[in-house]
């Protein structure tokens, strides 16, 4: 199980790899005029895991990364982020 975060082309992507070739996002980052806008993945609608205007592009990951979205997916095993982020795919 991989988790890391990917360039994309507004920003970046959370990215949860559970295995056998297959990729959820689980958080986004969007650059902005203003800052940064973040997404965490929720259940349900929650208005509390987005917020616009973030600052500086390590402190929307920490409020990403704050709401551990890829537990919704693995069950609650311990995983943790690469510190490196990878390319886009081509």
């Amino acid at each position: 199980m991989k988790l890391y975060w990917r360039e994309h082309k507004a920003g970046l992507v959370l990215v949860l790899e559970p295995g056998q070739g297959e990729e959820l996002i689980v958080g986004t980052l969007r650059r902005t005029r203003t800052g940064y806008d973040a997404l965490a993945q929720s259940p349900g609608y929650d208005p509390s895991r987005a917020r616009r205007g973030i600052g500086g592009l390590d402190d929307a990951k920490a409020f990403v990364e704050s709401f551990r979205p890829w537990e919704l997916h693995n069950g609650g095993s311990e995983i943790e982020v690469d510190p490196q982020v990878h390319p886009a795919p081509e």
